[in-house]
């Protein structure tokens, strides 16, 4: 596939290309091209020239073409699935709930859209009026990760749409397969050429050369912490706005009157969802003393459910991780551990044999009697391995709970509503659970605290931050009543 912009398939300017390869077989499923400085520049000029139609276009004539593309998103959502599984390895089902959930967000955006108005303050001053009103901030660099590439992508471009923005996007040089799909689609579903753009390439090079870049007003960026700080830097150099979602380490806390068996399937589902390869997943388990043993036994049976395979040949649970780089980052964590003297309850190793040895397979691994000195305690795994670790004191939890520099979202499992509700307010992220896990919902904020980002994503607040508050006085005469 080529890049996508102003509307066509677009190769690189220098010619280059990059391979695409099956995490699951190892095998190069497609080329896309290597872009750099110079097709950036091509994407963003694409984008400035339809942002001056776009901007002006009634948000009711956007909200009809999202939608159109939501519902182009449904009827292709098997066929991107394919895709997004051959090149990221996630089993076809939960690919294809990724691309549904993603229609269903912009389907939220575009009601959101629709709900922008500006306000005219009663001032009463007699031939006077004060209009605040809100206009799109322009051009959008959207640099989106690996792990869930249609939902981070679309967590940014239906919101930029809807306000009247223009995107260049930049995906992650494992998954761009998928979002080159996207940009074909809502190009078929009516978007004028330029709104959505796609530029592919490898590592920082390029997306530095976007942020820098004198035309855009905002970067969106869902990645790493380090490279956060790196884009928030650039970006200041030309004042531009960003929404940063960073990093997660996030702490589940079990306590003893918690509903074990509830605590432990829902933690097991969550914590190894996407073979652990997301940002908000449980990394680690406070587990108070008394049900201790309990819970760890319970964990190890509902994690042994869970199987690993190739997401396209079988219905299995977990696919392989991305890349070496993913794994080798999981089985540092995994010595770490054992060498400071936690026990490694189960899993811990690669999988190999078979099917096994054309990817980066791990098993589902979980670490008990983990503490602060163990990486997997402190360090963002993004894989398959979760640390356990005993407290005998819930104020004690909560400082371990918070001793960290990430703060994305924290879970709390308790029968007592003030236990849950208080632990809730005290623990430092941006999303708590309690008593349950489930998929973010897309009316509500999401983003973190401390290093774990900057801004707010979906609903309301995420169409806000795509938006510039517009001061206007008006001055006129008055006639004798």
């Amino acid at each position: 596939m080529d890049m996508f912009i102003d509307g066509q398939w677009t190769p690189a300017q220098s010619g280059a290309r990059q391979k695409v390869t099956n995490p699951a077989t190892g095998e190069i499923v497609d080329t896309v091209p290597t872009g750099n400085a110079d097709d950036a520049d091509i994407a963003i000029r694409a984008a400035e020239r339809a942002f001056a139609t776009w901007r002006k276009t009634p948000v009711a004539e956007r909200a009809q073409l999202q939608k159109k593309a939501a519902q182009l998103m449904r009827e292709r959502a098997d066929r991107i699935g394919r895709v997004l599984t051959t090149e990221l390895g996630r089993p076809l089902s939960g690919s294809v709930t990724e691309i549904q959930r993603s229609a269903d967000l912009l389907d939220v955006y575009a009601e959101e859209g629709l709900r922008i108005h500006a306000e005219m303050p009663l001032t009463g001053v007699a031939g006077e009026k004060v209009i605040v009103t809100r206009e799109p901030v322009g051009v959008v660099i959207a640099i989106t990760p690996f792990n869930y590439p249609i939902t981070l992508l679309t967590f940014k471009l239906g919101a930029a749409l809807i306000a009247g923005c223009t995107v260049v996007a930049k995906p992650a040089e494992d998954t761009p397969l998928s979002t080159l799909m996207l940009a074909e689609l809502l190009h078929d579903a009516g978007f004028p050429a330029g709104c959505f753009n796609v530029v592919t390439g490898r590592g920082r090079a390029i997306g530095m050369d976007m942020v820098r870049h004198p035309t855009p007003r905002k970067v969106a960026f869902t990645g790493g912490t380090a490279a956060g700080k790196a884009i928030a830097a650039a970006a200041a150099e030309t004042m531009k706005r960003v929404t940063l979602e960073l990093g997660g380490q996030c702490p589940a806390i079990v306590c003893a009157d918690a509903d074990v068996a509830a605590a432990t399937a829902t933690i097991a589902r969550h914590a190894f969802a996407n073979s652990g390869q997301f940002c908000y997943r449980v990394n680690r388990v406070y587990v108070e003393r008394p049900v201790y043993q309990a819970f760890l036994e319970g964990f190890g049976r509902e994690v042994a459910k869970l199987d690993v395979g190739d997401g396209l040949a079988s219905a299995c649970a977990l696919g392989p991780l991305v890349n070496e780089k993913i794994y080798r980052n999981c089985e540092a964590q995994v010595a770490d551990a054992r060498q400071k003297g936690a026990r490694i309850v189960m899993g811990g190793d690669r999988l190999t044999g078979g099917i096994y040895d054309g990817g980066w397979f791990m098993r589902p691994t979980v670490i008990a009697d983990a503490d602060c000195s163990m990486l997997i305690m402190t360090e963002e795994t993004f894989g398959p391995v979760v640390g356990v670790a005993p407290f005998d004191d819930r104020a004690e939890a909560l400082k371990s709970a918070n001793a960290t520099r990430y703060g994305l979202a924290g879970f709390v499992f308790s029968k007592d509503l003030m236990t849950g509700l208080t632990m809730a307010e005290e623990i430092e992220a941006g999303s708590i659970w309690v008593n349950n896990i489930h998929r973010s919902r897309h009316d509500v904020p999401f983003g973190g605290m401390k290093e774990s980002g900057v801004g707010r994503e979906k609903g309301r607040y995420g169409v806000e931050s795509y938006l510039e508050y517009k001061t206007i006085y008006l001055s006129y005469e008055t006639g004798a009543p």
